[in-house]
């Protein structure tokens, strides 16, 4: 045999193991291919996977309204029981008082006095001092004089504001400072505090007035 047919014939073997290497590729990665198809899931089993779900998901929220519902009744039911005229009154307020403490302080000791404090004093039924809430309108009387005149000053208390101002170093009350526009031609006369009281839980309201003395000259 001569040199180029041996040379040929080597070629020859050499694409013939080359051809026989891709098919053995080609038959591995075949398999593996249609392996592959074959896990891919249908349209009409991933839709009722989906609302599978859903209901799952709808099921457990109709049961959270069901609890819900069940204790919105329970406090309905509660809230029945209650006496029907109004808030429950812990306090059982009967009255309020205007302490005798009650009249005008020179706040900063220039002489004038400028600053009217109101002691009040909500009663219980016990006739104890209590702590109660609600809205305080005040106002200041010069009933010597008629007619638009005579009221000479009127300020209003809120509830937020109130709790700030219980004092109980001699004797338990509301304390409620107001600047008062008075003149001396008016500390010579008698002037009439009146107070409104309405309590924060029940809304029933309390009234009682007191008369300032005139200041000596």
């Amino acid at each position: 045999m001569s040199r180029g047919s041996r040379t040929w014939d080597s070629s020859c073997s050499a694409h013939q193991a080359r051809g026989i290497c891709l098919a053995l590729a080609i038959a591995s990665i075949l398999p593996a291919g249609c392996g592959i198809g074959s896990t891919r899931k249908d349209p009409l089993e991933l839709k009722v996977r989906d609302l599978t779900r859903e209901k799952a998901e709808l099921a457990a929220d109709l049961e959270r309204c069901r609890i819900e519902a069940a204790q919105l009744q329970q406090r309905v039911a509660a809230m029945a029981a209650l006496p029907q005229d109004g808030r429950p009154n812990p306090y059982k307020l009967t009255s309020i008082r205007i302490s005798g403490f009650t009249g005008f302080y020179d706040k900063d000791e220039d002489g004038t006095h400028e600053k009217l404090l109101v002691y009040l004093q909500p009663v219980d039924e016990n006739g104890d001092i209590v702590k109660a809430a609600g809205t305080v309108s005040v106002r200041l009387w010069n009933l010597d004089d008629p007619g638009e005149r005579a009221v000479v000053g009127q300020w209003e208390v809120q509830p937020l504001q109130l709790r700030t101002l219980w004092f109980s170093a001699l004797v338990s009350s509301y304390r409620l400072p107001f600047d008062a526009p008075v003149t001396p031609e008016l500390l010579a006369r008698p002037l009439t505090v009146q107070v409104a009281f309405t309590d924060y839980l029940t809304g029933e309201t309390f009234h009682d007035q007191h008369v300032i003395k005139p200041r000596p000259q």
